[in-house]
């Protein structure tokens, strides 16, 4: 998924909880509305999801859906970036761009983590969002547009507003209706129901077919507290249906987050930032490498197919993380070499 105009994703709100039925509620009555609607909620709770929801069921379904990821881009280009800009603006600037407003004209302009915003230009925001023109950079023609405004945010808005990190006449000019979006530990009876439909989702997508999970998992996984909200959910089926085992799924939640996750790594003052993080990525490439070896029984090319990298690419990072190149403890059967050979 990428940001911009997106016109072949379909958007789904899964689940059967009574959140869940409130959410699809909220949408249907806010779809039928142009009104700006804002999006709060904890990371990965299906935000975007949402947003996509309400320009589907709305009138302007034919029309774009534009993302903007606010925090990802930089205050120097935020006005080119949003309002577009004519050839000659500044320096590098040799064609003319239509900014995000212009893209979305009579279609939704969906404006992710606005609460990252920077405070500077939050006013250039407003201003365009009270007069509903924009002016490309570089040029003096006002163009109108007409878009439907929906804005995410996982930060407490009122509580930016009382800091003053953020202004309060463009906090009430997004936010005329809510939809507050539920973090997955207060919807754990859509767990399974979640659980079931990913591994199967990606059991399709990389031709696998990993065993049902068993009632205790399933209650394991209801029971858990999922501080990544669906997201982390969505990883984790994924990672079993890869992986094929209980055990090593549900060591994965056993493991620390956050901060703690790091407890362990030895901090060295006298090497660099950049090496340092290097044998962060390489410790876990090499854990991502092995299950997945395991996963398909040692055979190399299955392996590369569902790492979607080449197999000499493959073959040169298992040498790199020191890892067999055979099955441990035994060579590799006839079979293995014989559908390594065969690319099977």
């Amino acid at each position: 998924m990428v940001d911009g105009v997106t016109d072949k994703f379909m958007p789904m709100l899964l689940g059967e909880s009574g959140a869940v039925h409130l959410i699809r509620e909220q949408v249907r009555t806010a779809s039928a509305t142009d009104a700006p609607v804002l999006l709060t909620g904890e990371s990965g709770t299906g935000k975007e999801v949402v947003a996509r929801l309400l320009h589907q069921w709305s009138s302007r379904s034919r029309a774009s859906f534009v993302k903007v990821n606010c925090p990802a881009i930089p205050n120097e280009l935020f006005e080119s970036e949003l309002f577009g800009h004519e050839p000659g603006a500044f320096t590098g600037a040799t064609s003319t761009r239509i900014g995000k407003f212009e893209q979305a004209n009579r279609g939704s302009l969906f404006l992710d983590e606005i609460g990252e915003l920077d405070f500077s230009l939050q006013s250039k925001l407003l201003q365009v969002l009270q007069d509903f023109r924009v002016t490309r950079l570089g040029s003096n023609e006002e163009r109108n547009f007409n878009v439907r405004l929906i804005c995410a945010t996982n930060r407490q808005l009122e509580r930016e507003v009382d800091a003053g990190s953020f202004r309060a006449d463009l906090f009430y000019r997004i936010n005329v209706l809510r939809i507050v979006m539920p973090p997955l530990r207060k919807r754990s009876s859509d767990v399974p129901f979640l659980m079931k439909y990913f591994v199967q989702h990606y059991a399709d997508r990389f031709g696998m077919r990993p065993a049902a999970l068993s009632p205790s998992a399933m209650r394991l996984l209801e029971e858990y507290h999922w501080p990544g909200n669906i997201r982390e959910l969505e990883n984790l089926a994924k990672s079993y249906v890869v992986l094929g085992s209980e055990e090593q799924m549900l060591a994965l939640l056993r493991e620390p987050r956050g901060e703690d996750a790091y407890a362990c790594l030895p901090i060295d003052l006298t090497t660099p930032l950049r090496i340092q993080s290097r044998r962060v990525v390489q410790h876990l490439e090499r854990r991502i490498i092995l299950g997945v070896l395991q996963a398909h029984q040692w055979n190399r090319r299955k392996a590369a197919r569902t790492l979607d990298i080449s197999y000499r690419a493959l073959l040169y990072k298992i040498k790199e993380a020191g890892l067999p190149s055979l099955k441990p403890h035994n060579a590799a059967s006839p079979r293995d070499s014989f559908e390594d050979k065969a690319g099977l």
